[in-house]
């Protein structure tokens, strides 16, 4: 799974992503499971810069939807509790909301007692896999056919968090043979966003991993290599949306 938009991994608790079967592959790009057990009176804050995608989620008290984030998101862990989440190509936007723009930036709960009974019922055996089954039949049976539509979005997007060389909206249309405003109403309809945000994204997620896992690697080799103008873009865009620099993200800032 991809390790990205893990921003600080040696603070996060029991955590595991899973692949979904092969019939709910193009509703769900990655099952993620969390579970924890933090001391009486501390807390785990959990800070990550996520996939410009939709979550749904259950907890072990509600059932909860995320819609895509504009910027760093953190939780505070307390006590015991889990999570099972699925992070959702744009063909399941239709499963959860008819407004993914609306959402952005917003948790919020869905009232889904059946989805919250069973994920808690495999939670309770320890069966993580019971857990993703449930939550992916439940996506499947909301969208049993993806449209032409949904499936150029999933193709666009996937295309534009996997592809180093797109660097503009102009490149992404291309690269799946649309017009730039075909690119720019998919992905607001299915995700929230605009192209070019996805792709700042992309490129954030990057840069934060290669900063963690290279410190030997310059700030400027970095932002080269992802496609930066210079190194001062790069410091401007990850201190704006990670409220620190480059150098503040390897030095453990938070």
């Amino acid at each position: 799974m991809n390790p990205r938009g893990i921003l600080y991994p040696a603070q996060l608790p029991t955590f595991e992503r899973r692949a979904p079967s092969p019939a709910a592959d193009p509703l769900v790009r990655w099952f993620w499971i969390s579970q924890w057990n933090v001391a009486p009176g501390r807390t785990s804050r959990q800070n990550v810069l996520p996939f410009p995608a939709l979550n749904l989620a259950v907890e072990s008290e509600l059932v909860g939807l995320a819609g895509a984030s504009t910027g760093r998101s953190h939780r505070d862990l307390t006590g015991t509790g889990w999570v099972v989440g699925a992070l959702l190509r744009p063909a399941a936007t239709a499963a959860v909301t008819d407004d993914a723009p609306s959402i952005l930036d917003l948790y919020v709960e869905l009232d889904e007692p059946e989805l919250h009974a069973e994920t808690s019922a495999a939670m309770r055996l320890g069966d993580l896999g019971a857990a993703c089954l449930a939550i992916e039949s439940w996506l499947v049976a909301r969208v049993p056919t993806v449209s032409d539509d949904a499936d150029l979005a999933n193709r666009l997007v996937a295309r534009i968090e996997d592809d180093g060389t797109i660097l503009t909206v102009e490149d992404a249309a291309a690269a799946v043979g649309v017009s730039v405003r075909t690119a720019q109403r998919l992905t607001r309809k299915f995700v929230g966003l605009t192209p070019l945000a996805l792709i700042h994204r992309r490129r954030l997620q990057h840069a934060a991993q290669l900063l963690s896992t290279e410190p030997d690697t310059s700030v400027s080799r970095i932002a080269a290599d992802l496609g930066y103008a210079d190194q001062p873009h790069l410091v401007r865009d990850f201190r704006k949306v990670l409220g620190f620099t480059p150098g503040g993200y390897r030095r453990g800032e938070v």
